[in-house]
């Protein structure tokens, strides 16, 4: 039974039939500060983990499921070290973590908010033995020192200069929106130092941005290995795409596979968006 909490503890939708898939979480029974407080909620990430989110703050989103899939997707054996970039509540550190279950994973997150939310997500969970968040900005060189080479590094940066547009005044969500902290021009730089060999960096961008992306792959001595654009719904043009670097004596041919559409015309997810939901522990 959950401790009694002045948050939201959201209930399962599933439909009839569906089996959890994935490790379990291992909840701690004497820590209640885990469970949400006030103006907080804990929602269903993969499988039976959670991850808990303000209410008024910075919330995941397909972005993140997205760019966790495409990381597991671009890696050639399941991988032993992750660092995250910018991890916020740390979505896709958890999303990893549940879909490769040996491994350690370090979030690096410069809003404390963020930070504060994400820990307590990963003991929830029951994973702090393998996962950690570090309160730094990651471009930062102290933040990345002695991290040595890493099997995978991903990053969601976020996709507006700053002055292009009105920004929130909820909490995190200016920074997560606004490259308050760096655009993905600093993501590629950091990755690409801390990058082991044959490991890819996986992010997202605007779809606007790839020229900007491939700019700072040249910069680094990183290619393009893959690309593929994300439409909302069919119809509407591509909203973001994920991608995967790789240094280019690793690189196989660059490739472009058709976008990724999340839902019909008619608002119903199309079935490759059901596909991948599935294999990321999804009903």
């Amino acid at each position: 039974m959950r401790p009694p909490t002045g948050g939201i503890v959201r209930p399962a939708r599933r439909p009839p039939g569906w089996r959890v898939p994935g490790p379990p979480p291992r909840t701690p029974a004497d820590r209640p500060e885990l469970w949400p407080g006030p103006g907080e909620d804990l929602c269903f990430l993969a499988g039976d983990w959670r991850i808990l989110q303000r209410v008024d703050g910075h919330r995941w989103s397909v972005d993140d499921l997205c760019t966790a899939w495409w990381a597991a997707r671009s890696v050639d054996a399941p991988p032993a070290r992750h660092v995250d970039l910018g991890c916020g509540i740390g979505t896709v550190l958890l999303l990893l973590a549940w879909r490769f279950p040996s491994l350690e994973g370090l979030g690096l997150e410069a809003q404390a908010v963020s930070v504060g939310l994400a820990r307590r997500s990963i003991a929830w969970n029951g994973v702090e033995a393998r996962c950690r968040v570090r309160e730094a900005d990651f471009r930062d060189p102290a933040a990345t020192a002695g991290l040595g080479p890493q099997d995978l590094v991903t990053g969601t940066p976020p996709y507006l200069p700053p002055g292009t547009g009105s920004e929130s005044a909820r909490v995190q969500c200016g920074p997560c929106r606004f490259e308050h902290r760096g655009g993905v021009e600093d993501y590629v730089r950091v990755a690409a130092g801390l990058l082991g060999p044959g490991a890819p960096f996986v992010g997202c961008a605007a779809a606007r941005q790839r020229e900007r992306v491939r700019a700072a792959a040249d910069e680094t001595g990183l290619v393009v290995e893959s690309w593929r654009e994300v439409v909302p719904r069919r119809g509407k043009p591509s909203l973001f795409a994920v991608f995967a670097l790789r240094r280019a004596s690793a690189a196989t041919a660059t490739r472009e596979p058709p976008p990724l559409v999340v839902r019909d015309v008619d608002g119903r997810r199309t079935s490759e968006f059901r596909a991948l939901r599935a294999e990321m522990g999804l009903p």
